[in-house]
């Protein structure tokens, strides 16, 4: 079968992003089994709030857009892994995340970076949202 050869993560990227990216319209008869609850769900949302022209169509949205989510992630990881440097540090993501937010902290990268060194002590598995709540109670006036 096609897909029983082993590749490599890129090589296997490559593929995935090729097969998404060639519009080819011919379709192929599966048999997938799937919760009840869940073809019942897509069915009604189908139905009443028309977000797709079928519940197939909605279940092949669903597929592709957690295939270019997975191939993205892929990519990242893939990079990351040759190239650790490049890595954003914890500062770095709670910024980013700051700008996209319109956080008020955004403006102030030396406090977020301050705050993610302080709270990986304590917390290893922080986040980048976890950086800008410390940050913000260490602004806050003692009561």
């Amino acid at each position: 079968m096609w897909y029983s050869t082993e590749v490599s993560t890129p090589k296997a990227i490559e593929r995935i992003s090729k097969l998404l990216d060639s519009g080819e319209l011919e379709t192929s008869n599966t048999s997938m089994r799937i919760p009840t609850a869940l073809r019942d769900a897509a069915a009604l949302a189908v139905r009443e709030l028309g977000v797709a022209p079928s519940a197939t169509a909605l279940t092949a949205t669903a597929l592709r857009a957690t295939l270019e989510a997975v191939v993205m992630q892929a990519a990242l990881d893939d990079h990351y892994r040759r190239y650790p440097e490049a890595r954003p540090s914890l500062g770095d993501l709670a910024l980013a995340t700051a700008e996209l937010d319109g956080h008020p902290l955004a403006g102030e990268p030396d406090r977020l970076r301050r705050a993610a060194a302080e709270i990986v002590e304590k917390h290893p598995d922080a986040s980048a949202d976890d950086v800008l709540l410390w940050a913000e109670a260490r602004a806050l006036p003692a009561a």
